[in-house]
């Protein structure tokens, strides 16, 4: 038995206007970015936004969930395939400031960015609570580290976590605010100088 497809077939690259889409949310933010901002980025009309990836809202959970998967997915790469998690932060923090600094794509994190002068409470606890994560997985390879006796016994996990992550945040707006790759590699060097 066939199933008959209801309405007009899409006429546009639903990976392209999810890209626009993306660039948008990045540079200008959630709470900035207005439905007509993004169906003019998009090159579609209002219909066909809300046809295919339902409100603003669940527009950015998509973005957010793809810019995870492919711009956003460096600091994963790095917890996982470094040795130690001195390691995989010196990579995270020279690739932020890599990444950060990029012409390809807007500057800073999209997470850090968008998060600015939101007023949606529900937008607003889900970038932080995907924040939070990474802080987490920071922790986490920290104290297995010092469990394993690759880092001091007396470090204070949650502390160290919590600078890197700090540090990362702040990368983040200092490349919005024009910041060069030198620069933040300069921050990068200095943070790591701080562990113990």
């Amino acid at each position: 038995m066939t199933t008959t497809q209801r309405g007009r077939p899409r006429s546009f690259d639903r990976e392209a206007a999810l890209e626009q889409a993306m660039r948008l949310f990045w540079e200008r933010g959630y709470e900035a970015t207005s439905v007509a901002d993004l169906t003019a980025a998009m090159g579609i009309r209002p219909p066909s936004l809300y046809a295919a990836f339902g409100d603003k809202r669940s527009l950015f959970e998509e973005v957010v969930a793809t810019y995870r998967r492919t711009y956003g997915a460096r600091g994963a790469q790095a917890m996982a395939e470094e040795p130690t998690a001195r390691a995989a932060v010196a990579r995270l923090l020279r690739e932020a400031a890599a990444a950060g600094t990029d012409p390809a794509h807007p500057w800073g994190c999209l997470l850090v960015s968008s998060a600015v002068n939101c007023t949606s409470p529900e937008v607003d606890q889900s970038l932080r609570e995907l924040r939070d994560a990474n802080l987490r997985v920071i922790e986490s390879r920290i104290r297995a580290d010092v469990a394993a006796g690759h880092e001091p016994p007396g470090t204070d996990a949650h502390a160290l976590a919590v600078f890197t992550a700090t540090v990362i945040l702040g990368m983040s707006q200092r490349a919005r605010d024009g910041a060069g790759r030198a620069e933040l590699e300069q921050v990068a060097d200095t943070a790591m100088r701080a562990w113990p």
